[in-house]
């Protein structure tokens, strides 16, 4: 019952704040595509002859992957508005 009780205050948290912010915490997509790129340059390989050359090529393709992040969040300004006034002094 405990575990259950913090989990309910866990998620009563995520309720407080507006459904857009609710949106950017709770979307996945980014994230998704960025696996989706980084699948896309590694899977060519599926054998690197070290744990350098497996991390320069995830370096390479994360940097290809940002060329592609110049997408806006619809509403940021608002957004970032409420959050300035949820994390005072954070951001």
């Amino acid at each position: 019952m405990e575990v259950l009780s913090k989990v309910w205050k866990e998620l009563t948290t995520y309720f407080k704040y507006d459904t857009k912010i609710r949106k950017l915490i709770y979307t996945t997509n980014p994230i998704e595509s960025l696996n989706r790129q980084l699948r896309k340059y590694t899977k060519t390989k599926s054998l690197y002859p070290t744990d350098e050359a497996l991390m320069k090529s995830v370096y390479l393709s994360l940097k290809e992957a940002t060329k592609k992040w110049t997408g806006r969040i619809p509403g940021w300004g608002e957004i970032y508005s409420q959050l300035s006034i949820y994390f005072e002094g954070r951001i």
